[in-house]
């Protein structure tokens, strides 16, 4: 009986070692990724649920604050870890007539009526081409 229990606890505890290492894999080829992904330009997700643009990131030195755009002109100094995860944009489709409609539906001849309109995305390219504008011109 005692010999089973030995041989379970064995099997057990070869489990765990290899599941170990194939989390530390699957976290560390995360970790790369995010890395080559970390480029300017590039927007981001901050712990804090802060979104942002990567203004300047050294991958080789974590230590090394990331820039990190929050708004136009406002770039904050955060921890290399401290970025969650790289955000993909998505299109936004706006329906014109259905905004047309409602528009439409509110409108009273002498009311002022203001229209939010859709953020604008930029691409990592213009965003970079825009920090470069600003560097210029100080």
């Amino acid at each position: 009986m005692e010999i089973l229990l030995f041989g379970l606890l064995a099997v057990l505890l070869v489990f765990m070692i290899f599941n170990t290492r194939k989390r530390t894999k699957q976290m560390k080829a995360e970790q790369e990724e995010k890395a080559t992904k970390t480029v300017p330009g590039v927007k981001v997700l901050l712990q804090g649920g802060i979104f942002g643009t990567i203004v300047a990131y050294d991958p080789e030195d974590l230590d090394t604050p990331a820039l990190v755009e929050i708004a136009p002109g406002t770039i904050i100094e955060v921890h290399s870890q401290a970025i969650l995860r790289i955000v993909e944009p998505k299109d936004i489709v706006v329906d014109d007539a259905i905004a047309a409609d409602a528009i439409a539906d509110d409108v009273v001849a002498d009311d002022v009526i203001e229209v939010e309109t859709a953020q604008v995305v930029e691409t990592p390219e213009e965003t970079r081409a825009r920090l470069e504008r600003d560097a210029d011109n100080k």
